[in-house]
C-alpha cells in the first residue's frame, strides 16, 4: 500500500506543491494534528555535512577540502564512479599541501593541534587512494567519513567567538552560544542529536535547558507520521509547554531562523510573511532527522518544549526547495541513530535525554534579568 502511495506522490507532486502555495501549510502543531504538503528535497541530505556548512567561518580552502570528500558518497552512490572519487582525493590532497591557507583561520594557539589534524588528514587521503585502486567501497566510506570527522574538527577550531549578540528582548531566554552533543535513550534504542546555537541560540538554548532539567525524561512522542514527523515534548497535564518556575508562567520561545549569507537570524516572522520566498535557511529541512520546534498553529512565537524529528524520505521528493524551510526553526540534526528513529512511533518514549557534549556554552538568564522581568511582572498584573 505504501509502495502506491509513494507512486501516487511522485507523479503528482507538482500538483500539491501548487495547491500548497495557494492554500498555505499547517504542520507541526499539538491540536489538532495538522498535514503539510511533503518537502522537495535539497542537495545536501547528511546532518553532519549541514552542521558542518553551518558554522561560521570563512577559509575557503578547507570549504574546498570538505566539499571534496563529500563528494565521494556521491560518486559512491552514482555507479560507485571510481575516477571521480579519484579526482576528488587528488583536490583535497592539493589543498593539504598547502596547510599555510587553512591555518591562517586558526588562532596560534590552536595552530599546533590543526597542524596534527592536517598531517592526519594527508595520511588518510593517501590511504583512501589506494582503497579507491582496490574498489573498496565500504572501506572508502568509512575513510571518508572518518576524514571528514577530522574536517570538522579543524573546522570548529576556526570559530573564535560567538559571531552575533542576540536581541536584547530575549535576554530572559536561556541561550546556547556554540553548539552542544544530546544523548537520547528511548525504549527501543538510543539518538544522538547536534543542537546548533551559532544559527539557533535560542530555540537550542530553550532545548538544552529543558535536557538539563530532565523535562524530557519520561516523555512519550504523541504524533508519528510515516515519512514526516515524530514529536514529543508534551507534558502531563493540561500544560502545552513549559512552565517556567522562576514566573509560574508560560515559557514561549520566538520563531528563530538564519539565512544563509545573513550575520544574525531573523525573528517573530516566517520567510514567506517577510516576502522572501526564495531565501533559504542556515539549518534546512532536508536531512533525515532534522531537530525542529513545534508551536500552534498561527502562533510563530508561540513554541515551548515540543519539538519534532522531520523524517525526511527522498523516495517521496525530488531534489529541490523544502517548503517547509522558513516557516519552522531548524536548531539541529540527528547524527546517530537512524535506524532507531526510523522504529520510534506514538506511544513510544523517551527515557532519559543528557547532554554529553558543550554544556558550558549554555547560558543562562543573569539575575538582573530576572529582576526586570518580575518587576515588570508585578507591574502588569
Amino acid at each position: 500500500m505504501f509502495n502506491i502511495l509513494k507512486s501516487w506522490l511522485k507523479n503528482s507532486l507538482m500538483g500539491i506543491l501548487l495547491i500548497t502555495i495557494f492554500l498555505g501549510i499547517n504542520t507541526a502543531t499539538w491540536t489538532p494534528p495538522s498535514h503539510a504538503a511533503l518537502p522537495s528535497g535539497n542537495a545536501i541530505t547528511e546532518g553532519k555535512a549541514l552542521l558542518r556548512y553551518a558554522l561560521p567561518i570563512e577559509n575557503k580552502p578547507v570549504r574546498r577540502l570538505q566539499a571534496s570528500l563529500e563528494d565521494i558518497s556521491t560518486q559512491l552512490r552514482a555507479n560507485r564512479r571510481w575516477g571521480a572519487i579519484s579526482s576528488d582525493l587528488k583536490t583535497a590532497s592539493r589543498i593539504l599541501d598547502r596547510p599555510n591557507q587553512i591555518l591562517a583561520s586558526v588562532p596560534e594557539e590552536r595552530q599546533p593541534q590543526a597542524e596534527a589534524w592536517i598531517n592526519q588528514l594527508k595520511s588518510g587521503v593517501d590511504s583512501l587512494q589506494a582503497a579507491v585502486q582496490l574498489k573498496d567501497k565500504q572501506q572508502v566510506l568509512e575513510g571518508r567519513n572518518k576524514l571528514l570527522d577530522v574536517v570538522t574538527q579543524l573546522e570548529e577550531s576556526m570559530v573564535t567567538a560567538f559571531p552575533f549578540e542576540v536581541p536584547a528582548e530575549y535576554s530572559n531566554l536561556p541561550q546556547l552560544k556554540g553548539r552542544a552533543t544530546v544523548a537520547v535513550k528511548t525504549n527501543k534504542g538510543d539518538l544522538t542529536v547536534v543542537v546548533d546555537g551559532y544559527s539557533a541560540p535560542v530555540t537550542a538554548g530553550n532545548f538544552v535547558d529543558l535536557v538539563q532539567r530532565g523535562f524530557y525524561d519520561g516523555l512519550e512522542f504523541t504524533r508519528s507520521e510515516e515519512s514526516y514527523v515524530l514529536q514529543t515534548g508534551d507534558p502531563p497535564g493540561k500544560e502545552l509547554g513549559f512552565i517556567d518556575p522562576k514566573t509560574g508562567k508560560y515559557r514561549p520561545i520566538p520563531l528563530e531562523i538564519l539565512v544563509e549569507g545573513e550575520k544574525e537570524p531573523t525573528y517573530g516572522i516566517t520567510l514567506e510573511e517577510a516576502g522572501r520566498y526564495l531565501d533559504m535557511p542556515v539549518l534546512p529541512f532536508s536531512s533525515f532527522g532534522a531537530l525542529a520546534m513545534a508551536r500552534p498553529e498561527g502562533e510563530v512565537n508561540g513554541g515551548s518544549s515540543q519539538f519534532f524529528f522531520f523524517l525526511f524520505e527522498p523516495e517521496l521528493t525530488p531534489a529541490g526547495r523544502n517548503l517547509l524551510d522558513g516557516r519552522y526553526a531548524v536548531f539541529g540534526y540527528l547524527i546517530d541513530g537512524k535506524e532507531i528513529l526510523d522504529k520510534l512511533k506514538e506511544g513510544d518514549k523517551i527515557e532519559s535525554a543528557t547532554v554529553i557534549q558543550g554544556i558550558e556554552n549554555l547560558v543562562q538568564p543573569s539575575e538582573d534579568v530576572w529582576k526586570v522581568l518580575n518587576n515588570s511582572i508585578k507591574r502588569v498584573f
